[in-house]
């Protein structure tokens, strides 16, 4: 966040964080609240960005109890199937701007909610809804019957990736605060290994390090994290679930290497290796995420495996969930010492 001066006394204000209650929909949530402290006159003052982050921590857990679908979860149904605004919202029933409204953040009432966490949920639902709508021409409707018929085709060629990514990221689970109230992004999460890898000598304990503090890092500063990922307290520190099985099938595929090294120590251990064919893709990522990238990079590039590993067995979501190997909660970025 930017620095802000106090509009009383000119003077450089603090950041602070504080726990409050917020009624959204006749419902209390409590939150993590950011603002401006003035300490002259002992007044607090918010940007608009800062209200937007209060706002959206609400949000979340509001859709994440009832079930709402996130806004990305959304977007992407509706651009897997190649619909545009108009065909989604005929065969919904819903104004164009409301819909497009759901998809950059406003939470749908919880009937529409129900009906587009059907059909995202569903394809039955969804071909149901568009051979019984009557607003939708017969040319129209083969359209769209096509649309899912090559959605569904496309599926099963990706069969074995996408039984890799519903292991590796528990995908029967919704965004919640386990996952930093993202949708899981496979590709994101395996583009941050490629970026890591290409910047840095890392070592598995390392990259799950940087991982889970470039996750929790961005979270803190903007309430959803980069991939989605869920972490778990594992005794080397915080891990992604299910991070060998991640390493091993980017090393099967080529995308990134695995190779064993004997350190001046005499121990052997393994480092990532880049593959000189295969590139970081930037187009995934905006512009705030590939920054928080490159800031975990220049505050750990110095330390090794081991020294990141016992920095990280200060953070108090390794404390607090290491006993029972337990997930560790995205709010735990709020108490982050070293980054």
């Amino acid at each position: 966040q930017t620095i802000m001066k106090s509009p009383i006394t000119g003077k450089e204000m603090t950041l602070q964080i504080e726990k409050s209650i917020l009624v959204f929909r006749k419902e209390e949530f409590e939150y993590n609240h950011k603002s401006y402290f003035c300490e002259d006159s002992g007044e607090s003052f918010t940007t608009t960005e800062l209200d937007e982050f209060n706002l959206n921590q609400v949000y979340n857990q509001y859709r994440d109890k009832h079930n709402v679908p996130f806004a990305e979860e959304i977007r992407e149904f509706r651009e897997k199937y190649s619909f545009s605004y108009a065909d989604i919202t005929k065969i919904l029933g819903l104004g164009v701007n409301s819909y497009s409204n759901y998809e950059k953040g406003e939470v749908p009432s919880l009937a529409n909610a129900a009906l587009l966490k059907a059909i995202i949920n569903s394809v039955g639902t969804l071909k149901g809804l568009i051979k019984s709508n009557n607003e939708i021409s017969e040319s129209q409707r083969e359209k769209f019957l096509r649309n899912i018929a090559k959605v569904r085709k496309e599926v099963e060629l990706n069969k074995r990736k996408q039984e890799l990514i519903d292991y590796v990221f528990d995908y029967n689970f919704l965004p919640d605060n386990f996952s930093g109230y993202k949708k899981p992004n496979f590709d994101k999460l395996v583009e941050m290994v490629v970026y890591f890898t290409e910047k840095v000598r890392v070592t598995p304990t390392k990259m799950n390090k940087l991982l889970f503090y470039s996750d929790f890092l961005h979270y803190k500063l903007n309430g959803v994290s980069i991939s989605g990922t869920r972490y778990f307290a594992h005794t080397h520190g915080p891990v992604p679930k299910k991070f060998r099985t991640l390493f091993d099938y980017l090393s099967d595929q080529q995308i990134v290497d695995l190779i064993s090294v004997q350190y001046p120590s005499g121990l052997v251990g393994e480092e990532f290796i880049k593959i000189p064919s295969k590139t970081f893709k930037s187009s995934l990522f905006d512009k705030v995420e590939i920054d928080i990238l490159d800031e975990i990079i220049s505050k750990f590039k110095k330390y090794n495996a081991q020294e990141i590993r016992e920095l990280s067995h200060e953070e108090k979501g390794w404390i607090d969930n290491e006993k029972s190997k337990g997930l560790i909660d995205y709010n735990y970025s709020f108490e982050l010492i070293h980054v």
